[in-house]
């Protein structure tokens, strides 16, 4: 694998990052008294320094190219860019919501982790090699194991990052070992790659093998984890409950955004070759997974726990787009379901961070915000935070115009349009797809409404000794500032979605229309990759 001056240029916004989070745990074993607060102010610094070398390769690269660029094992193009710019902004608010009550002890470690996962989104958002891919996806994993120690130190907390930790071991494991089939059959761990560098894609289309299907099937189960996707989901709702709110923000997001990124560059573009395996699958784990979220939510109490399974039945929308897009390869629509899925990540992401940031804001160290009773009135005594979560929420359950709304709605059409406009033999499957995931909407609206009738409509108990405190620490006002910057966010991309949609949009057709450089950008990349060619041929004729 070739490391030239371009590539490291390339990753400037990663290496912003991992400097200074790696500063911030050094200084934090030195520095006590105001370091907490200083450390934050870094981070943040930290992430706008790295979104604004994230806006510089914008306008050097894909402002004028709609294709995208390679360079060793990275590809720069409009998806990279987005995904890497959501992964910023949900640290960003992560970083906010670090309470200086509960967090200042571990501040310093926990910010660093932050830092050090939202790398790992960025890298596995652009990834182009199978080592590449699960360096970022480990880089998400092992500071998240961390963080749910250090989230809470009690049973609950403990046994919370003992079931992540051994699962998420088990997910990687997976993934390897489905990779390693991938390898064999190809010769090489590029995914796709210039011309005269083979890659699994060209491998997978023009001899798909029996072992392709079980290294997709084993892949599909590493990243199903990631997901929390159908029956990879069972560790969720304890790991949430046993958790504090802040690290169910970053489950419910960050291994999402890791995990799609992977699965639309691996399995719905790297193989294009069993793409009528990779859409069934898809389709069916879709259905699985939303049915089953959304259907445990409607009895759950405890706000971690709904929002759990509610993460469980996002993941299945998620991989709606995913059906379509692999459905779609060779063919695609208009606006496919590669941009609709990425679409509804990011307004996802944001409603979701953003209600754990607002129940964050509600309590302190020693008050946990944790079950329906506990925002009964909230409405009344708190309407601001009430006002916020009920944004959140609304578009969670998709009520227009939010931006909620808009995902499910052009996840939905993308569905229908693959059936009307694609082989006839898959127009019953999308269009069950469709009707399934238009009632799971309607299930969904039930658990998220009542919620909003218990802000609203609900007198908190007479007494209890773990309500929240309405005037929280001064960790509480970041959690607030990270809600209200999330909440600003869902109504504008409501009101105005374009500008999203378009980028999701051009995101796809680049990925689509990823064609080889010219020659000499081949010879540039190093002559090392043209050996490749060769020890594929290699291990697929025997030698004379």
């Amino acid at each position: 694998m070739l490391t030239d001056p371009r590539t490291i240029a390339w990753l400037g916004p990663e290496i912003v990052l991992i400097a200074a989070a790696t500063g911030i745990v050094v200084a934090g074993a030195f520095l006590r008294g105001s370091a907490f607060a200083t450390m934050r102010i870094i981070a943040a610094v930290s992430i706008l320094a790295a979104g604004a070398a994230l806006r510089v390769g914008e306008a050097n690269h894909w402002m004028t190219t709609e294709t995208g660029e390679w360079t060793g094992p990275l590809v720069c193009d409009p998806l990279g860019f987005l995904v890497r710019h959501l992964a910023l902004f949900a640290g960003l608010l992560l970083t906010l919501m670090l309470s200086r009550g509960a967090d200042e002890r571990d501040g310093t470690e926990t910010l660093g982790l932050i830092l050090f996962l939202t790398v790992g989104a960025m890298i596995a958002a652009r990834a182009n090699e199978l080592v590449l891919v699960f360096l970022g996806l480990e880089l998400v994993s092992i500071p998240t194991y961390a963080l749910l120690y250090l989230g809470r130190n009690d049973r609950d907390g403990s046994e919370a990052s003992a079931k992540y930790f051994f699962l998420s071991i088990l997910s990687s494991a997976f993934f390897l070992y489905g990779a390693s089939f991938l390898y064999g059959i190809a010769g090489t761990t590029w995914i796709t790659a210039p011309e005269g560098i083979a890659s699994i894609r060209d491998a997978v289309s023009r001899d798909p093998q029996p072992f392709a299907m079980l290294g997709l099937a084993l892949v599909v189960a590493g990243l199903g984890f990631k997901l929390a996707a159908v029956p990879f989901h069972f560790y969720a709702p304890d790991v949430y409950q046993g958790t504090n709110h802040r690290n169910a923000a970053i489950l419910a997001v960050m291994p999402k955004v890791a995990g799609l990124a992977v699965l639309i560059r691996l399995v719905v573009m790297g193989l294009p070759g069993v793409r009528n395996e990779v859409w069934q699958l898809a389709l069916v784990l879709s259905v699985l997974t939303m049915t089953v979220g959304n259907v445990c939510a409607l009895w759950q109490t405890d706000l971690r726990r709904m929002m759990a399974y509610s993460s469980i039945a996002h993941a299945g929308y998620l991989l709606i787009g995913i059906a379509v897009g692999a459905a779609a390869v060779g063919d695609p629509l208009p606006y496919g379901g590669v941009a609709a899925s990425v679409y509804y990540l990011c307004v996802y992401s944001v409603a979701t961070i953003g209600l754990f940031a607002a129940l964050q804001s509600l309590g302190d160290g020693s008050r946990r915000v944790d079950s329906l009773d506990h925002v009964a009135g909230l409405g009344v005594t708190d309407p601001w935070k009430a006002a916020a979560l009920a944004v959140f929420l609304f578009s969670l359950a998709g009520i227009p115009p939010l931006a909620g709304f808009w995902g499910k709605l052009t996840l939905f059409t993308t569905a229908i349009g693959q059936a009307l406009r694609g082989e006839s033999s898959m127009t019953p499957w999308f269009l069950g797809l469709a009707l399934i995931a238009v009632a799971n909407a309607t299930i969904a609206a039930a658990y998220y409404l009542r919620v909003v009738g218990y802000l609203y409509f609900r007198t908190p108990p007479a007494t209890s000794a773990d309500l929240p405190s309405q005037s929280g620490p001064a960790g509480g006002l970041a959690a607030f500032l990270a809600a209200f910057l999330a909440a600003f966010l869902v109504l504008a991309i409501g009101l105005h979605q374009g500008p999203l949609a378009e980028w999701a949009d051009r995101g796809e057709r680049g990925l689509r229309a990823l064609e080889p450089p010219p020659a000499a950008a081949v010879r540039a990349t190093g002559p090392q990759h043209a050996d490749i060619a060769d020890r594929r041929g290699s291990l697929r004729e025997p030698p004379e």
